[in-house]
């Protein structure tokens, strides 16, 4: 029934027909529900079952982890933070998990999901609202299919904020991210900027009230509660480090934080399929592990009486933050990226030095993570032109020219 009402409402999106400028979104929604009809004919060419929208499913599947511990999490720190006596803001999250009766027991592993959801799902819906708008804008305006890459975007962006941001900033940040980090620059595959982390840096520069400090992380009024990050940065490493069982609640995901960047093993998880199915770089997430490891023990070797966080273990740098989520789902991006091989090293290396860095030695800022793909993002075509550039030299003087 609906492959027929597809057919049938094709030839007014076909050129010539009612909502010929619309065709972009009736495409995307046909290829995305089927299979195209269409066959290649002519010469002979190479055929594989590997394409863009396979490739962005694959991705999709690896985040669904991730995106559920959000949903939980969310709402099991919202239900401690209700169980230690603190007041409900009177939320309508608050009220339609009220409604449906389901508690608010951090015990109560249903409870948490549906609580976390009424923040999160908002969230999610918004992005895909707005985002899709701006990609289907600029997409009938070029006269073009509208790309997959949103669909990645527009699951990541979700998971980079904390649950009590309004909506109306969230849309902004997603606005700002689709057409100033990307479109502008001519779309998918054009873009220098990851989009997704592009709209979150605007949120932090423009509203950095609504997404850091230690309030924002728990959807309760009033409560207020350190990310690991935020207690290391206060308070010096050992107040991580002095209690092993936080490193275990960090890695299984039970503090607060961005919604999606808690769980360690969660997006561990995902890392996993992308890896097998060969949809992320593996050279990339081995180099930011290796300049992570590299340079936390060099601090941690260095020293300082009046800087605690030199001394914080490379350990416990991968387990906090946005560390587990850049690492697998942003810096493997394969448009910002560099293409070749070497250039991936250099890359990945160069953000696992920088993360530890920015988070060691920068005071005011904790998380580096963010801003060391973004920068080197815009390094990434330098990279890549001076490998290339290397590699042609050597070539020409093995063959004496």
């Amino acid at each position: 029934m609906l492959r027929r009402f597809l057919d049938k409402h094709a030839p007014a999106f076909a050129p010539g027909g009612r909502f010929a400028r619309l065709y972009p979104l009736y495409e995307a929604l046909d290829t995305f529900l089927y299979t195209p009809g269409q066959v290649t004919t002519g010469a002979a060419h190479v055929r594989d079952q590997v394409n863009m929208k396979r490739l962005m499913m694959t991705v999709v599947l690896g985040l669904t982890p991730a995106m559920f511990m959000a949903m939980f999490n969310t709402g099991y720190q919202a239900n401690l933070a209700l169980a230690a006596g603190f007041r409900a803001n009177g939320s309508w999250q608050y009220a339609l998990t009220t409604a449906l009766g389901v508690g608010f027991d951090p015990q109560n592993m249903f409870a948490n999901f549906v609580h976390g959801a009424a923040y999160y799902l908002p969230l999610f819906l918004l992005t895909f609202l707005v985002g899709g708008f701006w990609e289907t804008l600029f997409a009938s305006v070029r006269k073009h299919e509208i790309n997959e890459g949103f669909l990645i975007t527009g699951m990541l962006f979700p998971l980079l904020l904390p649950p009590n941001i309004p909506l109306w900033q969230a849309a902004l940040g997603i606005s700002f991210g689709v057409v100033v980090g990307k479109e502008i620059f001519g779309g998918v595959g054009y873009n220098i900027l990851n989009p997704a982390l592009t709209a979150r840096v605007f949120l932090f520069f423009a509203y950095p009230g609504q997404i850091s400090g230690n309030a924002c992380w728990v959807a309760v009024d009033g409560y207020s509660s350190a990310t690991p990050l935020a207690a290391a940065a206060e308070h010096g490493a050992g107040a991580l480090t002095g209690n092993p069982q936080l490193w275990w609640d960090a890695f299984y995901g039970w503090l607060p934080g961005s919604m999606g960047e808690t769980s360690a093993l969660a997006l561990g998880l995902g890392g996993v399929l992308l890896l097998v199915t060969g949809v992320a770089s593996a050279r990339i997430i081995f180099s930011i592990t290796l300049g992570t490891i590299a340079m936390s023990l060099l601090l941690n070797a260095v020293g300082s009486e009046t800087n605690a966080m030199m001394a914080l273990p490379f350990w416990w740098h991968m387990v906090i933050g946005g560390w587990a989520l850049g690492t697998i789902f942003m810096a493997t991006d394969p448009v910002s990226a560099p293409y070749s091989d070497r250039g991936k090293l250099i890359y990945g290396l160069a953000i696992g030095v920088l993360v530890v860095l920015v988070r060691a030695l920068n005071p005011a800022y904790p998380e580096g993570m963010m801003l060391s793909i973004l920068l080197m993002n815009v390094f990434a075509p330098l990279i890549d032109h001076y490998v290339v550039q290397a590699h042609t030299k050597k070539r020409m003087a093995r063959h004496g020219r």
